[in-house]
């Protein structure tokens, strides 16, 4: 028998491997499906890929790729006979079979018991080789199989992995010397000090220097102007100022070229005034440890419908999602998202196309986890009620009032997780996170994964106009740019309890001075409308530069809607920072409509009697310490010698290696080698560096003042030729450059994100303004680009309408801040509103709309 199983297996032994380090298994879970173990057919796992697949798609697999030999693993769970001993361990009958195996916890107490069986299987013929087999096997597969039996989950396999695990402690955090110079950093309002930079901005811990970082250090924007200080100050220690949370913040070593720990974060970061161990104290357990803990109670029951006899619903549309451990806002998003008609079709609409056209390994493909996600949401294939018997025997146990929850399992989307989260320093940690945040960062990944397709997301853009009037001249500029949700303000002097408000607060005062328990907490209610007055009121614009007077001036901004989407997202401002940097939620309550009309907010574009700013840049600046090397700066670039040297070392010609470093911005040898691997072939590989002037600024003008650059003019050479190094054209370039005010990791998502617009003309770039947080959002974190107002927008990415809309979802956050508390979320269905609460589904009761955070609206047809 020996020699007959070794015979059958010699023609497939070249592709049974032995998993080596780095091999992430996937026994618990298919790729295309929630098949496991558990489930009827079992799971499959591929011997030399180390995919799993459940029976409906193996063959899938075995067709696309050839892979014959799989490992079947297969868990029969059952119920304990009646008199079995209470607190037993489980029994198994292979024990090693499922070592570290992520399944249902919901078998492991101790009224189930399961038995756990594995066996090779051969395709096409499905011959069965039952193991464990050792006599048998030939040593190559018994070696295999005991590998893939014994691996740890391949979730677990990554945690050691994770950026938050490798990083190691700097070498100067304990010796670290702190300048006393007085610096004091407010919880927000923070800009680069060297340019305009409101985002991806460092504070140096040892001057506290604000600068802003390069663009490609965690894929945030920036001009290197945090770099640079280190070059000329040798201060290693900088932290991303949005980072800091009563956990940590993200400190990076510039001498050590590496994200690093700093185990006195707290000491260095309170000398510039951010007490974290304050932070920590009113964050503890999720919750505010102040006065504000008892109004969270409340707020937990509310939105959550606690005390009230919820019925579960099953089917299609009803299934929930398993709580990963803090996974509630990818959840509540990924409900609402799968809620729409749009990202139903493209995702389970094209399900078998999108599996058949997977890549190699779907566990990574944006597309097949997309489908794979709303097919088990959608189909109603995890949402089943619970059989006559099992009803019966829950009466019997007296657990009626549990049973409906209990049986509602709902899905697991862990590779889900997995795939979108990774290289991301939040979502892919195990801390609680914003989901405003997440859906733009979903919105995103679907943006780059549609070009050539259908987009979804594209029911969320509509255009914004901004209309930015100089104050003393009294001209005007419009420009317009792409945006997917709307900011609400909360205006807390708007309360219509206002003196409510004004008396509990003397009395908390009164009370904290006498040492007394806190009064009542009352929690403030503000109408719509007054939400809606805030965000359409005129604010003033920061910095503002008028091309009229060629001078710093006074200005205004007012937005609004140039279209409007097919779906509205509404975001209520709820979330704020404290003199004393401890982030708080509001505690307030908004009447938000069911229907909203917002056809009065329409743009109007250039009105009559208006007079347009000129098209002109500000003025260069030079700084009065470069002034006079400027032109010696620009005809010798700055180019790491090291990286060159190292490549030049390896035998490529010192020009090319010198184009290479200077090309991908310093970045590194690595990076650089990539880019002369790319360009070798061309016919000027080895000839010497030349850049174009970078005082050049076109052709002199009369109507152009001196040191002003003419709006049209073209970006920065320098973040040209990066760009362009990369392989995209020059006027796709320019032009994502323009659109992103020069912004160069911008402006590569940007060509990412318009592919179709490459041969367009360049569009205007808005001069009078920086970039800063605005009425409708902030446009450093999530404004697609910025549009000329005579642009089309009767396009397929815009699709405009009437401005009259109907509540159908909306989101909940329970919890003091964004770092704890948990999410749910609310959809309307069938006429009645349905609360997904992690993996529990049923029909609410009584809809907490003024308690929500983020509203989703649709568009009502025009009558």
């Amino acid at each position: 028998m020996a020699a007959d199983l070794g015979e059958l297996l010699v023609p497939f032994m070249p592709t049974i491997r032995v998993p080596r380090t780095g091999d992430r298994v996937f026994k618990s879970e298919c790729a295309f499906s929630y098949d496991s173990p558990e489930s009827e057919g079992g799971l499959y796992v591929c011997m030399n890929t180390f995919l799993g697949f459940g029976r409906e798609h193996v063959e899938r697999h075995y067709r696309k790729t050839g892979q014959s030999v799989y490992m079947h693993l297969k868990r029969h769970v059952k119920e304990k006979a009646t008199g079995a001993a209470g607190g037993a361990i489980p029994r198994r009958r292979n024990g090693k079979v499922f070592l570290d195996l992520e399944l249902n916890r919901d078998f492991n107490g101790e009224d189930y018991e399961y038995e756990d069986e594995a066996k090779l299987v051969i395709f096409p013929d499905h011959y069965e080789i039952p193991l464990p087999n050792i006599e048998e096997l030939p040593a190559l597969v018994t070696i295999a199989c005991d590998a893939v039996l014994n691996a740890p989950s391949a979730y677990k396999k990554q945690d050691p992995e994770s950026w938050e695990e490798e990083i190691q402690v700097s070498r100067h955090a304990r010796s670290l010397r702190q300048q006393d110079s007085g610096v004091r950093i407010p919880p927000s309002g923070w800009k680069c000090q060297k340019c305009e930079m409101r985002e991806n901005l460092w504070l140096n811990l040892t001057d506290g220097a604000v600068l802003c970082g390069k663009w490609f250090f965690d894929g945030s924007g920036g001009n290197g102007h945090a770099l640079e200080h280190y070059r000329e100050t040798n201060f290693p220690l900088a932290v991303k100022l949005d980072t800091i949370t009563p956990d940590g913040a993200d400190v990076y070593s510039f001498e050590e070229e590496e994200a690093v720990l700093d185990p006195h974060i707290s000491e260095h970061l309170s000398h510039f005034g951010i007490d974290m161990l304050q932070m920590q104290q009113r964050t503890e357990n999720g919750h505010h440890t102040d006065n504000n803990a008892r109004p969270r109670v409340s707020e937990w029951e509310v939105i959550q419908e606690a005390g009230m006899k919820l019925k579960a619903v099953y089917g299609s549309g009803y299934t929930g999602m398993k709580n990963l451990g803090n996974s509630c806002y990818l959840g509540t998003v990924m409900q609402v998202l799968f809620s729409i008609p749009e990202f139903q079709r493209m995702y389970v609409g094209n399900l078998q196309r999108i599996y058949d056209y997977s890549p190699l390994d779907p566990s990574q493909d944006f597309a097949t986890q997309m489908a794979k996600l709303g097919y088990g949401l959608l189909s109603g294939q995890f949402s089943k009620p619970p059989m006559k018997s099992e009803l019966i025997e829950q009466v019997m146990k007296e657990e009626y009032k549990v049973l409906d929850w209990h049986q509602q399992k709902g899905v697991s989307p862990r590779m889900f997780k997995s795939l979108v989260s990774k290289g991301h320093p939040e979502f892919s940690s195990n801390r609680q996170q914003d989901a405003h945040e997440f859906l733009l960062h979903i919105i995103n990944l679907v943006e780059r994964n549609s070009a050539g397709s259908e987009n979804p997301s594209d029911v969320f853009r509509f255009l914004v106009e901004e209309r930015v009037q100089c104050c003393q001249s009294r001209r005007v500029r419009y420009t317009q740019r792409v945006d997917y949700l709307i900011q609400l303000p909360a205006p807390i002097e708007a309360a219509t309890n206002r003196e409510e408000l004004l008396a509990y607060e003397a009395k908390r005062k009164d009370a904290e001075e006498n040492m007394r328990a806190p009064p009542e907490p009352v929690r403030a209610r503000i109408p719509f409308t007054a939400c809606l007055q805030a965000f359409t009121e005129p604010e003033n614009v920061p910095d503002f530069w008028s091309s009229a007077l060629q001078a710093k001036s006074a200005g205004i901004k007012t937005s609004r809607f140039a279209s409007f989407p097919e779906y509205l997202v509404v975001q209520i401002k709820k979330f704020t920072f404290g003199v004393d940097w401890v982030p708080k939620k509001l505690d307030l309550a908004i009447d938000v409509p069911d229907f909203l009309d917002l056809n009065r907010l329409r743009a109007t574009g250039l009105q009559a009697g208006e007079e347009e700013l000129p098209d002109l840049m500000p003025p260069i600046v030079l700084p009065e310490d470069t002034r006079d090397n400027s032109m010696s700066s620009i005809d010798s670039p700055e180019i790491d010698e090291a990286a060159v040297m190292q490549l030049a070392e390896m035998g490529f010609p010192l020009e090319a290696c010198r184009k290479a470093v200077y090309y991908t911005g310093n970045m590194g040898p690595e990076m650089a080698f990539n880019w002369i691997i790319a360009h070798m072939e061309e016919p000027d590989f080895a000839e010497p560096l030349t850049l174009p002037s970078m005082l050049d600024l076109g052709p002199s003008s009369s109507d152009t003042p001196m040191g002003a650059a003419p709006l049209a003019n073209s970006p920065p050479e320098e973040s040209i030729a990066i760009l362009t190094s990369m392989g995209f054209p020059r006027s796709h370039t320019i032009q994502a450059l323009k659109a992103t005010n020069n912004n160069l990791e911008r402006a590569l998502d940007w060509i990412f994100t318009h592919p179709e617009e490459e041969e367009s003309d360049a569009l205007s770039d808005m001069a009078d303004t920086e970039p800063n947080d605005n009425a409708f959002s902030n446009a450093n974190s999530h404004s697609d680009s910025t549009l000329s107002p005579d642009r089309d927008t009767s396009g397929p990415r815009i699709k405009d309408g009437p401005g009259r809309y109907e509540l159908f979802a909306f989101i909940s956050h329970m919890g003091a801040s964004t770092m704890s508390g948990h999410y749910v979320c609310h959809i309307k269905k069938e006429g009645r509103w349905v609360i997904y609460n992690d993996h529990k589904v049923c029909l609410s009761e009584r809809p907490p709309k003024d308690l929500g955070y983020i509203y989703f609206y649709h568009r009502l047809s025009s009558s």
